[in-house]
């Protein structure tokens, strides 16, 4: 059974989802705060986590959990619609649900971060690599040779691969990875995206791996 660490302090949204993936045949731990995390974090196979809380918010606990465990995923729950805000969670979270949502649509997305983080010996096969997660390795499955990365290939690929089979905007992406704003015609995204996909794309010309997403942004699908 997946256990599921559930941080929200509004009663009725709280019992309402506990209720519902209880009876889907997840065991859920459910708090009402930050407070006393850390003895279930270590024992938890998906946070959901709210961002307004009382104390520390979703986003401080959410930020403090992936520093302790980065292969924990975490999901964000928000009445918050603001792309700005989407953009905050997302630079550390596997996924954002803004309510009010489906029970459903939740159920979907922890399942699709349980097969994404219960793979067997932490591999994820896209097209032709084979991605080692826990130690970002890229091993080209034709060549049977390592892909050799620059840092910021690495961390931008790494990005991608946080946020597999979402549609990512160019500001997430900037912002994710060098951690500063996004100006609006820069081209530095672009050009490490083109220099990546020459590294990892059979044919950088007509790219299976890394899509783009016209007028949007780019996205890596399983």
């Amino acid at each position: 059974m997946f256990r599921i660490l559930y941080i929200e302090d509004e009663k009725e949204i709280g019992q309402w989802v506990t209720k519902e993936l209880t009876e889907r045949g997840f065991e859920v731990r459910w708090l009402e705060s930050g407070e006393g995390i850390e003895h279930y974090i270590g024992s938890a196979d998906v946070v959901i986590l709210d961002v307004m809380l009382p104390g520390l918010d979703g986003f401080s606990i959410g930020k403090r959990i992936k520093r302790e465990n980065n292969e924990l995923p975490i999901i964000m729950l928000s009445a918050r619609t603001a792309v700005e805000d989407k953009i905050e969670g997302l630079n550390f979270a596997d996924d954002y649900l803004t309510k009010p949502f489906h029970p459903d649509e939740l159920v979907a997305r922890v399942e699709v971060l349980l097969r994404r983080y219960q793979k067997n010996d932490d591999i994820i096969d896209l097209q032709h690599l084979k991605i080692h997660t826990k130690e970002m390795r890229i091993m080209d499955s034709i060549a049977n040779e390592e892909i050799q990365l620059t840092s910021k290939q690495f961390y931008l690929f790494q990005y991608f691969i946080r946020h597999l089979n979402q549609i990512l905007t160019k500001e997430q992406l900037y912002e994710g990875v060098w951690e500063e704003a996004y100006i609006e015609g820069d081209k530095t995204l672009m050009v490490h995206i083109r220099y990546l996909r020459e590294k990892i794309e059979l044919n950088p010309a007509k790219p299976l791996i890394i899509e783009t997403i016209r007028g949007i942004g780019y996205r890596v699908k399983l």
